[in-house]
């Protein structure tokens, strides 16, 4: 008797996003494991990188204490980093990874996933699915079930400008990210949230906003977002190895926002895309002009930080209209894929936490400081 009832506690506990998030306690990045998925393809011509990991590289980062391949090994290996690259000139110069793993190790992106939807977004445009980031959400998803959800654009969707109630609380398990992680009904979530104001008056970061743009590609494309993703732009990449999707359920839908697994080499692979504005070895994968508009500063810029699901790193010496800066995906508990124009470098760090590390700081810094 005792056995069946704790037997059905634990069915019950895990079935909603409360037992899960009680079971599973914080996310961590094996979490791909327990969630259904779906698979893209890798490409049928892989891209490797030149290996110049024999050659030596000053890097010079005092701030730190980091003069050399040997010292960037230490503090990886002392704040929770699992994975960390640096390319340069199409040349991999550095490639570490902690005990247990290795170049075939999935790890889930966490939020880099955005800025891989925005890069669909832009593709969908390019092929006609989608006729302009002018375009009012409720277009493409009409089953809102409170009001003021018709007059948000698709870009402001994309800038994180929504107006959109909505708790980014990582902590609580009746938190809205909570209940969009470890829930089980994406689509229902997403038809009770609420507008708080007019959408463009500020920036506000809220995973719910991706969602709503994995939902327009579905609706615009006819295809699933991992169908999508593979066919126009995971299998264009040259990735090397397979990836997989997490969904809310078996046959399920997308976690948009947060939940692309991959090996950390092929997370590389959009850095070099959007390096080359867009152009894969020929092929233009997504328009220069949508690469622009996510990655450059213009008189038109709302936040200095940030455009079209890609966070900025500004290094301009006073006003914004042609400015250059870094760019780069950032997820939760420190995943990042770094790129720097100016020295054309992509530096990719995943790891178990922040650990206390700026890694924004010190990315940015160990591009600048390469010789």
């Amino acid at each position: 008797m005792r056995l069946s009832i704790l037997l059905a506690c634990c069915i019950l506990i895990t079935s909603c996003h409360v037992g899960k998030y009680v079971v599973y306690n914080f996310a961590d990045i094996d979490d791909y494991k327990k969630f259904h998925d779906r698979t893209l393809e890798k490409s049928e011509k892989p891209f490797y990188f030149f290996d110049g990991q024999q050659q030596s590289i000053s890097l010079n980062m005092e701030k730190y204490g980091v003069q050399s391949k040997e010292d960037l090994n230490r503090i990886n290996a002392e704040h929770k980093t699992v994975a960390f690259l640096i390319i340069r000139n199409d040349t991999l110069l550095y490639d570490w990874y902690a005990d247990k793993y290795d170049r075939s190790t999935t790890l889930t992106s966490f939020s880099m996933a955005k800025s891989y939807v925005s890069t669909l977004i832009g593709i969908a445009i390019d092929e006609g699915y989608i006729k302009s980031v002018k375009e009012p959400i409720t277009n493409y998803i009409t089953d809102f079930r409170n009001p003021g959800f018709e007059i948000i654009t698709i870009e402001h969707v994309l800038n994180m400008r929504t107006g959109i109630f909505y708790k980014e609380n990582y902590y609580s398990p009746f938190g809205n990210v909570a209940i969009g992680y470890y829930g089980r009904n994406l689509d229902r979530h997403l038809q009770k949230i609420k507008v708080k104001e007019d959408p463009d008056k500020r920036f506000d970061y809220i995973s719910i906003a991706t969602q709503i743009l994995g939902v327009i590609l579905e609706k615009a494309t006819g295809k699933t977002l991992s169908q999508y993703c593979e066919e126009k732009l995971w299998m264009k990449l040259g990735t090397e190895y397979d990836a997989t999707w997490s969904l809310d359920r078996k046959e399920g839908r997308e976690k948009a926002f947060c939940c692309l697994n991959a090996k950390a080499i092929d997370y590389a692979k959009i850095g070099r895309l959007y390096l080359n504005g867009g152009n894969w070895d020929g092929e233009q994968v997504v328009s220069e002009n949508w690469v622009n508009a996510s990655t450059k500063k213009s008189s038109d810029s709302k936040d200095m930080f940030y455009a079209y699901q890609w966070w900025h790193y500004p290094k301009y010496d006073g006003g914004l209209a042609g400015k250059n800066v870094d760019f780069y995906m950032q997820g939760h508990m420190g995943q990042y894929v770094y790129m720097s124009p100016e020295k054309n470098i992509i530096l990719v760090r995943l790891g178990k936490g922040r650990a206390g590390v700026n890694w924004n700081g010190f990315l940015s810094d160990l591009a600048d400081r390469m010789k």
